[in-house]
């Protein structure tokens, strides 16, 4: 994608080297962009940060400050490394692993440390979690996209071992760099993945003419997106976008889902409870916040909150060292929202605990589901002509509930980026899990199979014992329903869970 050119008036520090990864606009008048000076340049193809640092030192310290913990009790749900702890999101949400078995998300799911061990994270977890080989790297190394370029086949037959050797050895363990953000002539914002120009053009954008907030929320995007790996007989063959039908700002569920359910190339992995094929979403935060969010609505890019503005001795520079503004005591709000600190964060954590009451909520009725279509499955002949029109309402229901639970599962606000549209995406999970679950209790009751009022999880089979690092559940880490709904509705399962 070509570069786009950037000014703020933040970065009046271009003179002394200021990295040009800025602000395109921000909320309630906050500062309006000025020219800046030309800013010097890095040899093109330049991988290396320290390369970079050499020249824009303040950038490059505080981009190496992404390996350190993150402080703790800032953030009350999305716990990413604080107090250098690395978070089990399985044990944070015990129906996770029982929707994941069958796959490495199911193993082990872990709340995401710092830029700096993007690489290093997939290197020490569970090995069924790079089953996909060298597709893995696709957001990971700076140098996938070289790879790509050179021999696309040959990454992607690659298992993941064998893919990491062809990395530079001595970068084998570098995650995102410069070079995926900047061009390296100009320092404008530049994306650097086959995958975000083929997905721009779906949604009805000219890769080549972003406008800045778009480049600038893009920049962000090109990794924080969902996207599928793509299968043939079973093999990784390419990484893409599920955004076909959709337009930009409306990258909705309901597009996404539509596009995992009518692409077999998109169904990845065999869910161990139920049977069924399915794929899969990831971090989808470029597509949550676009659609609608008020703050996505005012111009706001991810860099007004996630980048602090840092004074140096030659002026003022974005920090490197990106981080939500809970564990920046709120400062980045600061900068437009009156109130105090403790005020602005009561305000968030308000928001994220009405979110979690949804989505934890949700989650248990789809993995009630689950259960539900297990025991069809061991009881009846799901293909049966008495049989298969309810199960086949049912399961399809079920999709629709799953989809939607993983979908805000996995976006990185606990629903603060968008908070009217996670409402709306966590009740319509919940409505057709109710639908999905009437359906076949009426069936299994129709054939004499009875079924209790709450349908026993067994989460501790699917907690205890994963993968050849052997994990199970951590109490400490297991977030509890701020709003107590879930400890009405199924109280037997939790309480077995966390005795």
């Amino acid at each position: 994608m070509r570069p786009s050119t950037r000014t703020h008036a933040r970065l009046r520090a271009a003179a002394t080297g200021a990295c040009a990864l800025l602000l395109a606009t921000a909320l309630g008048g906050c500062a309006a962009a000025e020219e800046e000076a030309a800013a010097p340049s890095i040899p093109a193809g330049t991988h290396d940060p320290a390369v970079w640092g050499e020249v824009y030192p303040d950038q490059y310290r505080t981009y190496l400050a992404t390996a350190d913990e993150r402080p703790a009790d800032k953030s009350a749900y999305k716990r990413g490394f604080d107090g250098g702890v690395m978070y089990d999101k399985l044990s944070e949400y015990p129906f996770m692993p029982l929707l994941f078995n069958g796959w490495g998300f199911g193993v082990e799911y872990n709340e995401p440390r710092g830029h700096y061990y993007m690489m290093i994270d997939q290197a020490e977890i569970d090995p069924s979690r790079v089953k996909a080989g060298g597709a893995c790297l696709t957001c990971k190394s700076p140098y996938t996209q070289d790879l790509y370029e050179q021999d696309r086949g040959a990454l992607f037959s690659a298992s993941y071992t064998e893919a990491v050797e062809m990395l530079p050895s001595e970068h084998r363990t570098l995650g995102a760099a410069c070079i995926d953000c900047h061009d390296s002539g100009s320092m404008a914002l530049a994306t650097r993945r086959w995958t975000v120009d083929a997905a721009l053009t779906e949604v009805g954008l000219d890769p080549e003419g972003l406008s800045t907030e778009q480049q600038s929320l893009m920049v962000c995007g090109q990794c924080h997106c969902t996207y599928s790996v793509m299968k043939e007989d079973g093999a990784s063959i390419d990484v893409d976008f599920p955004w076909e039908g959709s337009q930009w700002g409306a990258i909705t569920v309901e597009n996404i889902i539509e596009r995992l359910l009518d692409d077999p190339a998109r169904a990845e992995w065999t869910q161990a409870v139920t049977g069924q094929k399915l794929g899969f979403i990831r971090h989808p935060d470029i597509e949550f916040y676009t659609a609608g969010s008020p703050h996505a609505a005012t111009g706001v890019v991810c860099a007004d909150c996630h980048m602090l503005d840092t004074k140096t001795t030659g002026g003022t520079f974005s920090s490197h060292d990106l981080k939500s503004p809970l564990k920046m005591d709120m400062a980045p709000c600061q900068r437009c929202h009156p109130g105090s600190a403790s005020e602005l964060r009561a305000q968030v954590i308000e928001v994220q605990e009405a979110n979690l009451g949804l989505l934890i909520n949700a989650g248990y009725k789809t993995a009630t589901v689950a259960k539900l279509i297990e025991l069809a499955n061991e009881s009846l002949d799901p293909m049966a002509a008495d049989v298969r029109p309810a199960y086949e309402k049912g399961a399809r229901l079920y999709r629709q509930a799953l989809y939607r639970v993983i979908f805000m599962g996995a976006e990185n606000s606990v629903g603060f980026h968008n908070p009217a549209e996670g409402r709306r995406i966590l009740i319509d999970a919940a409505s057709y899990a109710d639908d999905a679950e009437a359906t076949m209790r009426e069936l299994l009751a129709s054939k004499g199979i009875s079924v209790s009022a709450e349908v026993p999880l067994e989460l501790r089979t699917y907690l205890d014992g994963r993968g050849e690092h052997d994990l199970g559940f951590v109490r400490e880490h297991h977030i509890d329903d701020p709003t107590g709904q879930a400890q009405k509705t199924w109280p037997a399962n939790l309480a077995a869970l966390l005795q």
